[in-house]
């Protein structure tokens, strides 16, 4: 704390008003610094909440990009198993052309040996028809 001196009035007005100047650009400067801390915190105040919108708009996004992946996966399991159905399908089918078309052809074959089985047989015929015609002449000369 500062002490005056005194003179005959009182206080020296010299030393005063010194001390009210020193007193008044203490007051001015901390008042000064307090206007700088005020814009600084209001800086910061806006930044930080600049950051919470920005915290809040990637939250939002990562939720959709969660949510999309979510989406992506789940349809692409309805199509794998709608392909992998498809393809169980053809199968199906295809087996099902091969085994008639099996069918058919043991069929066919069948047919073939029963008519090359009718062939030797007429054939076999003839030739004893020919063989009796030859011993025939034979016995007619």
């Amino acid at each position: 704390m500062k002490k005056f001196s005194t003179s005959f009035n009182g206080y020296q007005k010299s030393a005063v008003n010194d001390f009210v100047k020193e007193v008044t650009n203490e007051y001015e400067s901390m008042l000064n610094k307090l206007k700088e801390k005020d814009q600084e915190i209001q800086k910061l105040n806006a930044a930080l909440k600049q950051y919470k919108e920005i915290e809040g708009t990637l939250n939002k996004a990562v939720v959709i990009a969660e949510d999309s992946a979510m989406q992506i996966k789940k349809t692409a399991r309805i199509e794998a198993q709608n392909i992998i159905g498809e393809s169980k399908k053809n199968a199906s089918t295809i087996l099902n052309d091969a085994l008639i078309k099996a069918n058919q052809v043991e069929q066919e074959a069948l047919i073939l040996k029963n008519r090359v089985v009718a062939f030797k047989k007429r054939f076999k015929k003839a030739i004893e028809e020919q063989l009796d015609f030859i011993d025939n002449i034979e016995e007619d000369l």
